[in-house]
């Protein structure tokens, strides 16, 4: 039978200056098989934790480091009670999860990898073939490679170190800094929830006011919708019909079509169904995009005009309601400059429209626009059309604050006319 620990009060330097010196040390339980123990020597003391394993008989011991009987604690060298509780709980959780880092390995570089990785799996099972996020490859070029950041201990992480980093940006456009400052706050909140008890309890603290945003780029003119990215309805069909000309397969076409009708990111428009489509009422569900925390799955209905659905009856008549809705053809090369057509299957990346879309838009004159001008084209004429804006954010799967925040400009001249209306005659004739 296991002889009961004696218990001694260890948690004042008073009650341990008071304990005579010995060679072995005196133990407190921590909880069962664990213990925290204290060497009194002729100088001071020392601390040193102790624990079973499951299925062990033996106790396995870890030296932690000096007690402040003398001198303050530093929380590295010499530790206090709770500074060395701390550290024998980090010791446990390491010993049950062998898979955890020590703490004296844990650097900036370390978070990033972990969420890097967890960026990669996600976006790979999202696509269904391996990939590398552009999460990866921003937090690689401008933290991993910064070793004045990356190589900082996340105990010593200070929020000094985080806004030098910020500084050492300025190259960069203000939004662009904010997007870097978000994918490494986001790494490091994931590191602390994945192991908090090897971290400081303030550590969320230190990277909420380190990374936090001391100027706005719309304080600087900067916006996400970009003026000559906003098509009129004219450019637009231009486009389609370019599209539709030089697209035989009518894939790219209809690719196009849909994201001047919906407004929609690529994203969402390559998970859509054939029974998606419902012809009957002239309108889409469209799935919501996968941004944003703790949103149910949901469908966006919105509404599409006559010429838009009868190009989709024509696409989807005799398929499976299962299947995507886009597709393109996979070709096979046979020889030097020699390509066959091999299968159909779903659009998988934005990328894949590049090279025509390049040719419309050059041929249409708007050298330099990206389809991602269709998107804000659709939001624009939505407020043109003096649309509610929480309805306009809704179709379009954005919220109320980020279309003030970057279409305020068309909001003020789309409701120019209504404010017109309510102005009435303040002098006598």
């Amino acid at each position: 039978m296991a002889r009961n620990v004696a218990e001694v009060r260890l948690q004042d330097r008073s009650a341990r200056a008071r304990l005579p010196a010995r060679h072995h040390p005196y133990w407190r339980s921590i909880c069962e098989g664990r213990h925290l123990g204290y060497y009194r020597g002729g100088r001071g003391g020392s601390w040193i934790a102790r624990c079973r394993p499951p299925d062990i008989s033996e106790y396995v011991t870890k030296a932690l480091g000096s007690a402040d009987d003398i001198v303050e604690p530093d929380g590295e060298a010499i530790l206090s009670w709770r500074q060395a509780l701390d550290a024998a709980l980090a010791w446990y959780e390491l010993l049950e999860n062998p898979g955890l880092v020590d703490a004296a390995d844990l650097t900036v570089q370390t978070a990033v990898e972990e969420y890097a990785a967890m960026r990669d799996a996600r976006d790979s099972a999202r696509a269904g073939r391996p990939l590398r996020s552009d999460g990866r490859s921003r937090l690689t070029r401008y933290v991993v490679v910064d070793e004045q950041l990356s190589r900082v201990n996340l105990h010593d992480l200070t929020e000094g170190d985080l806004r030098a980093w910020q500084r050492r940006l300025t190259s960069l456009k203000v939004l662009t800094r904010q997007r870097l400052a978000n994918d490494l706050k986001a790494a490091l909140n994931l590191f602390f929830q994945n192991h908090r008890r090897a971290l400081p309890a303030d550590f969320p603290i230190t990277v909420k006011v380190g990374l936090k945003a001391e100027e706005s780029y719309w304080e600087h003119g900067e916006t996400v919708a970009r003026e000559n990215q906003i098509l009129d309805d004219g450019q637009v069909r231009e486009i389609i019909r370019l599209a539709q000309e030089q697209d035989e397969d009518g894939d790219f076409a209809l690719l196009v079509v849909l994201l001047a009708a919906t407004g929609a990111r690529f994203s969402q428009l390559r998970r859509m169904t054939v029974a998606d489509v419902q012809l009957d009422q002239s309108r889409l569900l469209v799935p919501t995009s996968f941004k944003g925390k703790g949103r149910s799955p949901a469908l966006i209905k919105v509404c599409v005009g006559p010429d838009v659905a009868q190009l989709l009856r024509r696409a989807i008549i005799g398929r499976n309601r299962a299947e995507p809705l886009l597709q393109k053809w996979r070709y096979r090369q046979v020889g030097v400059g020699q390509w066959v057509k091999e299968r159909r299957g779903p659009w998988k990346t934005a990328s894949e429209m590049t090279r025509a879309w390049n040719h419309v838009v050059n041929a249409a004159g708007l050298e330099g626009t990206i389809p991602y001008a269709l998107r804000h084209s659709s939001i624009v004429r939505g407020i043109r059309a003096n649309l509610p804006i929480r309805l306009v954010g809704a179709l379009h799967d954005t919220s109320v604050t980020m279309i003030e925040r970057h279409y305020s400009r068309w909001i003020t001249e789309g409701l120019e006319e209504l404010a017109a209306r309510a102005v009435v005659p303040l002098l006598a004739a």
